[in-house]
């Protein structure tokens, strides 16, 4: 019998975290399936279309916290008994009890970190008990993994500190190869510049910043500029009050939730990608602008820095500084010289770029 390798991702069903366990199923597939047998613990098979990966399927784990807790510290111990696996990796932040030769969990959750305030918590009371929740989960055995791994260096400076470890990796996540447009709209004094910012409103998203930066401009009497969101207000409370207080804006266009598709179609046409957010594990939409070649105007924090890592056309503003977001939104708009060449920091070892790289590591620990 060949040795196997469980993946454990029961609670993934949709959008991100989805498809970064298929990618990871995948390259573990095409890459190990001749030397390892390759058992996947997902929510439902239909989602998945692999080949050479056996699934076992736990429909119920998503509908409650409390089979969660069950399937992790309970249900995962008997499981690995009966399966005996060489590694066993934990896709979805929580450390389960389990008997492994190699035993790794996947934190990609950074709300732990975040010193959300009072306010932010009576308008996201959800996001601020997931906050003081995953803050103890974490801890919950996070010590027994051979290796901790993190999409990004912040994330491991953070977990080397709050929970003493030394074994962790940093893996930068694969995306799926996006065919899009890289032609630029040719110059046209009547049209207006339009900056691009693809959200979920949550409040640790910072789109404030940028409605009254957007504010701003207008009282001063330049909106030579639309800015696009894909919220219109009618998806959280959070949402509703921003909708209330800047629905006077005549440069923003509401746009609404968008299926990824068209997202996609918005990058070609968007200008430029206005990123504020206070907080992410990585920051996809950065990632998958770059594919356009245009410009990125992006929080100045460590996640951002790390994302757009060396790219010919990007600019970072203070997500302290409403001024200063406003005065580089118009000179953006206005074709000044704002965008430059930047170059990401190199990242230490133990580091992987790829999954190939991640397994790698994983295998031989």
């Amino acid at each position: 019998m060949k040795p196997r390798i469980v993946l454990s991702g029961v609670n993934f069903t949709e959008m991100g975290p989805l498809s970064v366990f298929r990618e990871a199923l995948s390259s573990l597939a095409a890459a190990y399936a001749d030397r390892y047998e390759i058992i996947a613990l997902v929510h439902s098979k239909s989602l998945f279309d692999i080949p050479d990966v056996t699934y076992m399927e736990y429909p119920e784990i998503k509908s409650s916290w409390l089979k969660r807790l069950h399937f992790e510290y309970r249900a995962c111990r008997s499981l690995s008994e009966k399966l005996k696996p060489y590694l066993w990796f934990a896709m979805h932040d929580m450390t389960p009890n389990v008997q492994a030769n190699v035993r790794a969990v996947y934190c990609h959750n950074p709300a732990p970190f975040y010193p959300f305030s009072l306010s932010e918590a009576l308008f996201d009371w959800k996001f601020g008990l997931f906050t003081l929740l995953y803050r103890f989960l974490y801890r919950i055995n996070i010590r027994s993994n051979n290796l901790v791994v993190v999409q990004q260096d912040w994330l491991r400076t953070e977990f080397k500190s709050r929970y003493g470890l030394l074994n962790v990796v940093v893996a930068h996540p694969s995306v799926d190869s996006l065919v899009i447009s890289k032609t630029t709209r040719q110059p046209d004094s009547c049209a207006p510049y339009r900056f691009f910012y693809p959200v979920y409103p949550r409040t640790f998203k910072n789109i404030e910043q940028v409605l009254r930066a957007t504010q701003r401009l207008e009282r001063h009497g330049f909106n030579r500029f639309e800015l696009w969101l894909t919220m219109n207000g009618t998806e959280t409370p959070y949402a509703a009050k921003l909708a209330r207080e800047y629905s006077s804006l005549t440069t923003v266009r509401w746009l609404g939730l968008l299926p990824r598709v068209e997202v996609i179609r918005l990058y070609t046409e968007a200008d430029c990608l206005l990123f504020p957010s206070k907080l992410e594990t990585w920051g996809m939409p950065i990632t998958e602008f770059k594919v356009t070649g245009k410009p990125i105007l992006a929080a100045d924090l460590p996640y951002a820095h790390e994302t757009v890592g060396n790219y010919a056309q990007a600019a970072f503003f203070s997500i302290f500084s409403d001024v200063q977001l406003a005065a580089m939104m118009k000179q953006a708009a206005e074709g000044g010289v704002l965008f430059g060449p930047v170059s990401g920091q190199q990242v230490t070892q133990p580091f992987s770029q790829n999954w190939l790289e991640l397994w790698e590591i994983l295998l031989r620990s």
